[in-house]
């Protein structure tokens, strides 16, 4: 609480009224040997003045980097209006909708966000959110799986972000799905379409762009997924959503789940999170769809009116027939990309897209043509690349840190057989002299 009214009469008078002699006998049942005691490491208090320059001091040691690395997590400019929007008490102090009677705004902006995302990626049904990209991935493999009603197995490429990955075995190991890695084209970086009998699967995993920055061949992927009796979880980025086909028009029939992290949406790196998963889906798995669904409907006078059509979450139904456990709505991110993908509009966030995407490539011909930067895939991308150096990738990173510049993401612990290669992002923030400082950094770097 920034500010606590109560004073040493109004406590006295509150004990005295439920019969404690004093604020630590509320917690009398706790064990001596578990209390902390006396919090000897605390400094002394410091006054509002005093704290807020300590906090000051504190924001600038992170100082402003030149930052291009992406890898999950991407720099988009905010327009001012998104967040000051979004702070009002009227978003940012809401609680979860149980009353739909008093949560209509909160709803209705649940229902706006539903309809923008089903719009970007071509489903029939979103729901309101996940906790983040990762654990929305891991809530689609289950999903899948429910809905086969069999194979309990998933084809999971190699070209999925290696975190998201982790988190997929991680909340799938102990229900015994299989998850059965893929791998791809040296040349290209692509996934390679299975040309040999794979067995019974639940599902594929189609990332796109996938973590290499590389485009993905969906069509050929999603229509042999569905030739050989599995479904499609499509892993997108919704900026990119704004250039590419969206993954309901993936090969003839679409793909059937359509998962992602909504952080270049609106929301700020911000050392890492908040942000939220978005998943949407065919209609015919919408009964298998976590979280929560919030639908338009009308009242018995007529008007319109939102309600939360489908919760089905193990605090609404018995623990065993939940279709997620952990399905955290991430309300206030949601609320921003909103307000964001209103502001910008399909023309606005087509503009983003297309800015990130040259400027990537702008700074791919600048790295290249630096002795002893190559670039490691010939396959067409969106706005990551990766390129391999003549030397360890962390060194040069540390000497580019020490320039203001975070220079990308060294891929060689989790793809060895690369070599020294490094990932990099540039977005719509990026100047043509940002980039130029980038690749005379760079080569200075590697000239040492």
């Amino acid at each position: 609480m920034p500010f606590i009214p109560h004073t040493d009469e109004d406590v006295t008078q509150m004990l005295a009224a439920i019969g404690a002699p004093s604020i630590d006998a509320l917690f009398d049942e706790i064990p001596t040997a578990l209390r902390s005691g006396k919090l000897t490491q605390v400094p002394e208090a410091m006054t509002e003045m005093e704290i807020s320059r300590l906090m000051h001091e504190r924001a600038d040691m992170d100082g402003r980097q030149l930052n291009f690395i992406g890898a999950g997590a991407y720099e988009h400019h905010i327009p001012a209006a998104v967040w000051q929007i979004t702070t009002r008490g009227e978003f940012y102090s809401a609680y979860t909708p149980y009353q739909a009677e008093a949560s209509q705004g909160t709803l209705q902006l649940i229902y706006e966000y539903q309809t923008m995302m089903a719009s970007l990626t071509g489903m029939d049904v979103s729901n309101a959110s996940l906790y983040d990209g990762g654990s929305a991935l891991a809530e689609a493999v289950l999903m899948a799986v429910r809905a086969h009603k069999g194979a309990m197995r998933v084809l999971m490429p190699k070209t999925v972000s290696p975190l998201y990955r982790a988190v997929v075995r991680a909340m799938v190991k102990n229900q015994h799905i299989e998850l059965v890695e893929l791998d791809y084209d040296p040349a290209s970086g692509i996934t390679l379409v299975p040309t040999t009998d794979m067995g019974d699967f639940a599902a594929l995993v189609i990332p796109q762009p996938n973590f290499f920055g590389v485009l993905e061949d969906v069509d050929a992927l999603t229509d042999w997924a569905h030739a050989n009796g599995g479904r499609v979880i499509a892993l997108t980025n919704p900026t990119s959503l704004a250039l590419l086909k969206a993954p309901g028009q993936w090969g003839t029939t679409g793909a059937d789940i359509a998962v992602g992290d909504g952080q270049p949406l609106g929301a700020p790196l911000s050392n890492g999170g908040p942000y939220y998963g978005f998943m949407t889906c065919k209609q015919a798995l919408v009964r298998q769809m976590p979280g929560r669904i919030v639908g338009r409907t009308v009242d018995l006078e007529g008007k319109q009116g939102f309600t939360l059509t489908l919760q089905a979450r193990e605090q609404h139904i018995r623990r065993s027939k939940a279709t997620s456990n952990i399905c955290t709505n991430q309300g206030l991110v949601v609320t921003a990309s909103t307000i964001y993908m209103s502001l910008l509009g399909p023309e606005g966030l087509k503009r983003v897209a297309a800015a990130s995407h040259a400027n990537t490539r702008s700074l791919l011909a600048q790295l290249c043509a630096i002795a002893g930067v190559t670039q490691a895939f010939t396959g067409y991308g969106f706005h990551e690349a990766v390129v391999q150096l003549d030397r360890p990738v962390t060194p040069v990173l540390a000497v580019l840190q020490a320039q203001g510049i975070l220079g990308g993401h060294d891929l060689s612990a989790d793809y060895p057989e690369l070599g020294n290669a490094l990932l990099i992002c540039a977005t719509e923030t990026k100047t043509a002299a940002d980039l130029q400082r980038y690749a005379q950094q760079l080569s200075l770097a590697l000239s040492k």
